[in-house]
């Protein structure tokens, strides 16, 4: 039987919380592995532009294998010196892997000095380096520092390998992904890098939309959006000129830039207050934004934008207008409202959701010691991220008794959806009105089987 199968056969799941929890540090996998390596992109991120754009190193390509140990490095808190905190820690799935505070808590509650950046499409930047201020060379460099870092994880690299070698499943998960069971640094980096840059979510509604009209220049109105978010789609590539420092359609930068944050730097970054363009793709997720986490929410970012550019000796000459002054691009409050529209298309809602990138030691999303002879399924129809309301969809194969019932982030019920005998399919819609933005699990409860769904309100 294959090492993955006997996992998914053997993982002992010990309930300690509520709806989510640690399955006993052994992870759940499915008895096939995920497709990683084979991800379709659609034609347009299929394109020169962005292709030439990927740093995947020759040596190190994304494998099934290769990615399923990554994915269970990147939430196993055994990597932090009093396991109490993993990379996704913070870098949260339903925030489009970044952290939803300013500063990141490292194992011993001390804050981080950056925010933590969105590692979705982490693998669409051409030089290949990472964090905020580029000091990492490549991704498998990066992804070994926040380990040994004092503040975020505290251990050395000889103890962890020493912590993985001391369980039963990691040595078979390596020997899967590397032909060995040896544990090594490097082979860790290889494989959490596997991991992350696997994270390609390419169905946002722009995608949809460009993948339905092939043939029209970037930068055009599509059929496929509203009349405001084409809107904001023009003034984006137009007058706004974000596209300068956001390009192609990964919307992406090419090195780090001063963008007059402050008249006088702060913080020194890649030098001279310039910091690296990440991606806007999944940007409705990932708030709060910059390297400090400064701005709440885009708006904050487009006001900035329009007349918020401080005269940095170092501003990025992009920014620069007639005279060498500080652009002011002096929106108007409907073409900021367009850009917001237009910058939330670019989102692909089921990021958040796609087991591919959940958390293998979580019970979220999976179904714990099911009633004999009971056939449930459970699917969040969506949207997620939501606004207002959004909706389940529930099939029974027996009349059975079911809860349906909403926690906060701390537990609090915050709404009973359904309680009581339910049969056959059952669509059930759930109104967010009134709810703080933030995060919320909708439980499903079955005689003994408990199935969680993690839904993003927005506001």
């Amino acid at each position: 039987m294959p090492r993955l199968a006997v996992l998914f056969l053997g993982s002992l799941i010990v309930v300690l919380g509520a709806f989510s929890t640690r399955l006993d540090k052994t992870p759940t996998l499915p008895a096939t592995p995920y497709d990683y390596d084979g991800i379709a992109l659609p034609a347009h991120l299929e394109a020169i532009a962005v292709s030439i754009e990927d740093n995947t190193p020759d040596d190190n390509p994304v494998t099934d294998a290769g990615a399923t140990l990554g994915r269970v490095l990147f939430y196993d808190v055994r990597l932090s010196q009093n396991e109490t905190v993993s990379c996704g820690s913070c870098h949260l799935q339903d925030r489009g892997f970044s952290d939803p505070v300013s500063f990141s808590l490292g194992f011993e509650g001390n804050e981080t000095a950056r925010n933590s950046m969105g590692l979705a499409f982490a693998r669409f930047y051409r030089s290949g380096r990472f964090f905020w201020d580029e000091r990492a060379e490549t991704l498998e460099h990066q992804t070994l520092l926040p380990i040994q870092d004092p503040i975020e994880m505290g251990m050395t690299l000889p103890e962890v390998q020493a912590r993985l070698a001391a369980t039963d499943f990691y040595p078979d998960l390596f020997e899967d992904a590397f032909g060995t069971p040896d544990i090594t640094s490097d082979r860790m980096s290889r494989a959490l890098s596997q991991f992350i840059r696997s994270i390609v979510a390419p169905n946002s509604r722009y995608d949809q939309a460009r993948a339905a009209e092939p043939s029209t220049p970037l930068g055009q109105a599509l059929d496929g959006l509203s009349a405001q978010e084409n809107h904001g789609l023009q003034l984006f590539f137009g007058p706004g000129r974000c596209t300068l420092c956001h390009r192609t359609d990964l919307f992406v930068g090419d090195e780090p830039r001063n963008n007059g944050l402050d008249a006088e730097v702060t913080d020194e970054g890649a030098g001279g207050g310039r910091f690296k363009t990440n991606s806007l793709r999944n940007i409705a997720l990932t708030a709060p934004y910059m390297h400090d986490g400064r701005f709440a929410t885009l708006g904050d970012v487009i006001d900035h934008y329009s007349t918020g550019v401080q005269d940095n000796p170092n501003l990025d000459i992009r920014l620069r207008g007639a005279g060498g002054q500080p652009i002011r691009r002096n929106f108007s409050p409907q073409e900021r409202a367009a850009l917001i529209a237009f910058l939330e298309t670019l989102t692909d809602e089921t990021l958040a959701t796609d087991p591919r990138w959940s958390d293998p030691f979580s019970i979220t999303g999976t179904t714990a010691a099911p009633d004999p002879g009971i056939n449930t399924s459970f699917e969040l129809v969506g949207p997620n991220p939501t606004r207002g309301t959004t909706a389940f969809r529930l099939r029974l194969d027996t009349s059975t008794e079911i809860q349906l019932e909403v926690f906060s982030a701390t537990g609090r019920r915050v709404a009973t959806l359904l309680d009581g005998v339910q049969s056959g399919e059952v669509s059930v819609q759930w109104d967010t009105d009134g709810l703080a933005a933030g995060s919320y699990v909708v439980r499903l409860r079955n005689g003994a089987s408990v199935v969680t769904k993690t839904v993003t309100v927005v506001r």
